[in-house]
């Protein structure tokens, strides 16, 4: 019977042998596919304040003239003619090509921001655009630098409050004595070098930014800042791919301020590379 016994037992030793080092193969693999896996956490998004751009304290951004006309039976073509003073459209900025920004290789204009949507950019003093009969419209107007920050002095921007009727008539309206915030930049998408600096700007009107009084609050991808400066700003670090950009108006207590144009959203997209098309 000892005969019969002791192969079994040496057959059993054998098994359990070759669970141990299966065992200590499979935890070495796993050990090692963890490691592979792990990747360093990308840096955090910051804003950083933009210094040191040419001033431009003598420009001024006025309105000559703005014509309706009724255009079918349901919307109307405005003209606004703007009158620029000390300040050329189409040069480059002095500092443009130290800036490390998105930069327009067409030079300096007017950012043209009808109901705060995404802004058109004037290399000539003039636009023609079409609106809903019967409707009212906010347009904010200011001077850019080519590189898209606006020049934030009370002459280089001008606000146009106006309604049309069902006619095609064009009247001016008053403009609240309520604060309000125009977005500007970021907008649309950023290639290559120009993910480095994102440029934030924004055009507060009606009000100041200060530490005990009304500020902006910018949320990038959910991360909250809170701004007490008008100035621009570079957004850094941001992820590639979809960026979301939300500024809200707050007061000195961090609350958000109601009414028109006080908070606005956008989406814009980073990308390494132009897409293969």
């Amino acid at each position: 019977m000892n005969n019969k016994i002791v192969p079994a037992s040496i057959a059993f030793v054998t098994l359990l042998a070759l669970n141990a080092c299966n065992n200590g193969t499979t935890e070495n693999t796993t050990t090692a596919d963890t490691a592979q896996a792990t990747t360093a956490p990308a840096a955090p998004v910051t804003i950083q304040p933009v210094t040191g751009s040419p001033e431009f304290a003598d420009a001024k951004l006025g309105i000559k003239n703005v014509k309706a006309e009724m255009q079918g039976t349901d919307s109307v073509k405005i003209t606004i003619d703007y009158d620029v003073k000390n300040y050329e459209l189409k040069n480059q900025t002095s500092d443009a090509t130290t800036k490390e920004c998105n930069n327009s290789k067409d030079g300096q204009h007017i950012h043209f921001i009808l109901d705060n949507q995404p802004y058109a950019a004037l290399y000539e003093p003039t636009k023609t655009f079409t609106v809903a009969a019967k409707s009212e419209h906010y347009l904010m107007s200011f001077l850019s630098r080519s590189y898209h920050e606006s020049i934030k002095t009370p002459d280089a921007g001008v606000l146009y409050h106006f309604s049309v009727d069902e006619k095609g008539k064009l009247t001016k309206m008053d403009i609240p004595k309520t604060p309000m915030i125009f977005y500007s930049r970021p907008k649309g998408q950023y290639i290559g070098a120009d993910t480095k600096n994102v440029l934030l700007d924004f055009y507060v009107y009606n009000t100041a930014l200060a530490a005990d009084g009304n500020k902006v609050k910018a949320s990038i991808n959910g991360t909250d800042f809170t701004i007490d400066k008008w100035q621009p700003y570079f957004i850094q670090n941001a992820p590639m791919g979809d960026v979301t950009v939300n500024v809200q108006l707050v007061d000195k207590d961090g609350k958000n301020i109601e009414g028109v144009n006080t908070s606005v959203s956008r989406s814009i997209k980073l990308a390494e590379q132009e897409p293969v098309k």
